[in-house]
């Protein structure tokens, strides 16, 4: 860094919210007859940061700059009728600028700032009381606006291609499940025989889901229990029961929107594997009931021959 640009740097003003920029590229367009020097000057003049001033006469030339060329900053003067700023600002931006817009003009601050806003422009300024500091300072936190808002736009950009990403790797996994349950069909050499299933299984099914998505397993043992015990008890077959959890797994997706399926993704894994586990485990129960029935036990002394 040169001695210039140290004591430059040395000179820039800083506040809590960040510091000036120390170089701005600056459009200023003004009336033919009224050019920029006094403008230039009184920048030169305040060392606070760094514009590089470039100029452009009457609004044609100043819309051909800001079609071919982009800019740190406009700054347009406000010269009725010359150079009527408010339309100007409006054709600017119909156009697709999007940098940020300054006005300068001689009425109060009163008297345009709010149309300066509505039309698009970034701020208002009186060159008959703003001072250039302010000037520089206003300039610098319209430039920082303007960044702010295309980062936004790029996240808020990103975002949605994620969240259009995980849809798509939602539908492909239901689809890969649904093959499976095919699959699974096919090695059997039928379809899982129909059984009759409690008409509000569907939705009970749905509120656990529903539910295990936001709790996670650890609340809702008893319940899994208990669901496990009315499968097995009405001989639902593994297929079908993961055929009733895809189905209440599609209808929690589609009514998702636009919000993120990961999460949702992950617990419904977790939560239909819990399912199969405790079905199995039901199964076996009345495996082990059927193959080792329960006997009735004799009390002492009324079973088995009498001792002599």
């Amino acid at each position: 860094m040169t001695t210039a640009s140290h004591e430059l740097a040395k000179s820039r003003p800083a506040t809590p919210w960040g510091t000036l920029p120390p170089r701005m590229r600056v459009l200023y367009v003004s009336g033919v007859g009224r050019t920029g020097g006094w403008l230039a000057e009184a920048l030169a003049a305040d060392s606070a940061s760094e514009v590089a001033l470039e100029e452009a006469a009457g609004a044609a030339a100043g819309l051909a700059r800001l079609r071919d060329d982009s800019f740190d900053s406009v700054l347009i003067s406000h010269e009725p009728p010359e150079i009527d700023a408010l339309e100007l600002v409006e054709a600017v931006r119909g156009g697709g600028c999007e940098d940020p817009i300054l006005l300068l003009g001689t009425a109060a601050a009163e008297e345009l700032a709010a149309p300066a806003y509505e039309v698009g422009a970034d701020a208002y300024l009186c060159v008959g009381s703003a001072t250039t500091r302010t000037l520089i300072w206003t300039t610098a936190r319209a430039i920082q606006w303007h960044q702010l808002l295309r980062q936004n736009r790029r996240l808020v950009q990103a975002e949605r291609q994620r969240l259009r990403s995980e849809q798509q790797e939602a539908e492909r996994m239901l689809a890969e499940q649904r093959s499976l349950i095919t699959g699974l069909e096919s090695l059997a050499g039928q379809g899982a025989p129909p059984v009759d299933l409690p008409q509000n299984l569907a939705a009970h099914y749905a509120d656990l889901l529903r539910a295990y998505v936001v709790m996670g397993s650890g609340n809702l043992t008893v319940e899994l229990g208990a669901l496990a015990e009315l499968l097995a008890g009405a001989g639902v077959s593994p297929q079908q029961a993961l055929q009733l959890h895809l189905q209440a797994l599609e209808d929690l997706i589609r009514g998702l929107g636009s919000r993120s399926a990961r999460h949702v993704l992950t617990r419904a894994d977790l939560l239909v594997l819990e399912v199969m586990l405790n079905l199995a485990d039901g199964y076996r129960r009345r495996f082990l009931d059927r193959a080792e029935p329960a006997r009735q036990q004799l009390l002492p002394g009324f079973g088995g021959e009498v001792e002599r």
